[in-house]
């Protein structure tokens, strides 16, 4: 039997969260969906606007972010392929930030009311879903530590960190080398630091012998080390749930 390729990635998502029966399966193969291509800087999400669609990122990179009143941006998390990145909206009617696009990429849109019926009235795919904000919200707590409570060195090095983790376990990705697709001023956003502060500190943790660059490519030459560097435990991603 033939199914949707798209449809199927969500599906296989949500498996890794709860044990789905066929009949869940067979609902979430049904659910109609728009596939859309996003440019670079593009916004999936916009801060203040309805939220009729709840949105699963197929290929492609971007970053959820706060704007103050004066302009001054926090990126507060990245997300990375094979993810919902705004169930949040299954249940609010306005968003609260925005989401925008690091990299091109394209996304399934699925309508949230159709979705949340069947969280609601499937209790696997209602676990599977809590189970993945759960996540999210557990991911976000990290990064507050990380750029209340950590030096420069290990706010740079945490992040480097998650990513290698993340991309590997979601997309396979060798977890000690992988593309890093952000400018210096990106990364500063995510950890609290100017864009010279990080530029000193790659440099700085590529001269310890920790990592090595190349244009956005980073390669981690070790992994222990890095990882004690930086304070970093995976636990927060629960990667067994």
């Amino acid at each position: 039997m033939h199914f949707d390729p798209v449809l199927e990635t969500i599906v296989t998502r949500l498996e890794s969260r709860a044990t789905l029966t066929d009949d869940d399966r067979s609902a979430m193969r049904a659910l109609a969906y728009t596939r859309r291509e996003v440019e670079t800087s593009s916004y999936l999400v916009r801060e203040g606007a309805p939220t009729p669609r709840c949105t699963f990122l197929l290929s492609g990179f971007c970053y959820r972010q706060k704007l103050t009143t004066e302009g001054a941006r926090q990126i507060v998390s990245i997300e990375i392929p094979g993810h919902f990145i705004d169930l949040q909206h299954l249940f609010l009617s306005e968003s609260d930030h925005n989401v925008q696009a690091l990299t091109r990429g394209s996304v399934a849109e699925i309508d949230s009311a159709a979705l949340r019926k069947l969280a609601l009235t499937r209790p696997a795919i209602g676990t599977a879903l809590w189970t993945e904000a759960l996540i999210s919200a557990s991911i976000s707590r990290e990064w507050i530590v990380n750029v209340g409570r950590r030096d420069a060195h290990s706010r740079v090095g945490h992040l480097l960190c998650e990513l290698a983790v993340r991309l590997h376990i979601t997309t396979g990705a060798n977890e000690r080398h992988y593309d890093l697709p952000m400018t210096q001023e990106q990364l500063g956003d995510a950890v609290g630091l100017t864009p010279v502060h990080v530029n000193r500190v790659l440099r700085a943790l590529t001269q310890r012998g920790l990592i090595s660059r190349d244009r956005r490519q980073i390669k981690i030459l070790n992994w222990d080390a890095l990882r004690d560097a930086s304070d970093f435990n995976p636990r927060y991603l629960h990667l067994s749930s």
